[in-house]
């Protein structure tokens, strides 16, 4: 493996944030601000794109209770030096509880610990019961242990974090942990507590992927802790600060302009020192029709009925605006690429050659992710059978990777301002 700095992943999905902290994958050319990181790309572009730079980070172990996660994972990290015997489809419970027992060892030598733990019992599509969920860390049943509880599996995250002491760690998850109640703050607080307080946790920050140049409404809280002895000592001073500094924020600036979203926080925010966000039209444009397509994650989509009833997922896409978040559910959650006149479309041009009415394929979804066309999700032939209703669920559940992208390069800007050498 080429990247020098080791990353253990939790929770990690198809590899949203492993794509995105390891780089070397092509995005569309508006989604990359020249002006402000113009030396992120490599001497590669085509017409269309261009070629990020691999980063100095690689995923050494990766784990997540879906099969078809692995199996997805594995299909394009293996060939780019990934050892598919280092995911593990177990619950981060049970890996723990192995490890305890001595059957079990997690690599060493980590630099970074990443995770997206559970968002189903924070997120505001759901019962939002937060660390009071019963469903159980496998997501099988129920369990009156709470600490066992899929709201608490971020206290799993920090066992780890506690087993194989990286030298900092970045948890995500939905907006809606920061109405919950005081969530954010029990769990900044938990999260420092990790070997007896030896880690400074910065104020979390909600990330909007399209201030990033991710073509939708995607919005992420996320956790940033770093381990005090092995920092400098200013970014220990500026880490512990009442407000970190601009030159040691881990959080990447954005370098797109989001309507009545991006927070003016100083001169290089302003509304004419950034472009604006890009729209779906500049992802999808040149996809063809799914009876035109030949490879599958453009060939399929959801069937599901359209329902006048306002209920997500009834709505036809802009395509001169961000998407909505893409979401994990499948069927009749699933946005439309093209509402019929009768249902309200206006895509005009569209409507009179007569093209169908469809929702978003599985490739129109991974591209709004940032997902590059590299990315396969459909394939049958596998050990595990990789289906279009799992395919949106792997990619709803994604952190966008070019989001991560962002997180990745920003820390490796500062990783030698911020740790001792």
């Amino acid at each position: 493996m080429k990247g020098e700095k080791r990353v253990l992943s939790l929770f990690s999905g198809c590899g949203g944030m492993d794509l995105g902290f390891r780089g070397d994958f092509r995005v569309f050319k508006p989604m990359v601000n020249l002006k402000i990181n113009g030396d992120w790309i490599s001497s590669e572009p085509t017409r269309d794109k261009f070629l990020l730079k691999p980063t100095r980070f690689e995923t050494c172990f990766a784990n997540d209770i879906n099969p078809a996660a692995k199996e997805t994972f594995n299909r394009y990290f293996v060939e780019r030096g990934f050892d598919g015997n280092m995911y593990f489809t177990a619950s981060v419970v049970d890996i723990i509880k192995s490890h305890e027992k001595g059957d079990f060892s997690f690599p060493g030598d980590i630099s970074v610990v990443t995770g997206g733990f559970p968002c189903q019992d924070f997120s505001y599509s759901g019962k939002r019961l937060g660390f009071n969920s019963h469903k159980n860390h496998d997501s099988k049943g129920k369990n009156p242990k709470s600490t066992e509880s899929r709201g608490s599996l971020y206290l799993w995250m920090k066992k780890v974090i506690e087993i194989v002491k990286p030298k900092m760690f970045v948890a995500e998850n939905v907006k809606g942990l920061m109405t919950l109640r005081n969530a954010a703050d029990i769990i900044r607080k938990d999260f420092g507590s990790a070997n007896g307080d030896s880690y400074v946790v910065v104020t979390p920050k909600l990330l909007r992927a399209a201030e990033h140049g991710v073509p939708q409404s995607r919005e992420r809280i996320i956790f940033m802790g770093f381990l005090k002895s092995a920092l400098t000592a200013r970014a220990l001073k500026a880490f512990t600060a009442n407000s970190v500094p601009d030159d040691f924020d881990p959080y990447p600036p954005p370098t797109h302009y989001q309507p009545d979203k991006s927070p003016l926080r100083d001169s290089m925010l302003k509304r004419g020192d950034l472009p604006d966000f890009v729209p779906c039209d500049a992802v999808l444009k040149d996809l063809p029709e799914p009876d035109e397509a030949t490879e599958p994650e453009q060939r399929n989509y959801s069937k599901a009925r359209f329902l006048d009833n306002a209920s997500q997922g009834q709505i036809e896409i802009k395509l001169d605006r961000i998407a909505p978040a893409i979401r994990a559910e499948h069927h009749g959650n699933i946005e439309y690429r093209r509402l019929s006149a009768s249902n309200g479309g206006i895509i005009e041009a569209e409507l009179k050659r007569k093209l169908i009415q469809r929702r978003l394929t599985v490739r129109e979804c991974a591209r709004i992710q940032s997902f590059p066309d590299e990315f396969k999700f459909i394939f049958p032939g596998g050990k595990v059978r990789v289906s279009t209703s799992e395919s949106y669920k792997l990619i709803g559940n994604a952190v966008p990777p070019f989001l991560a992208y962002h997180m990745a390069k920003r820390l490796e800007h500062n990783w030698d301002l911020y740790f001792k050498k």
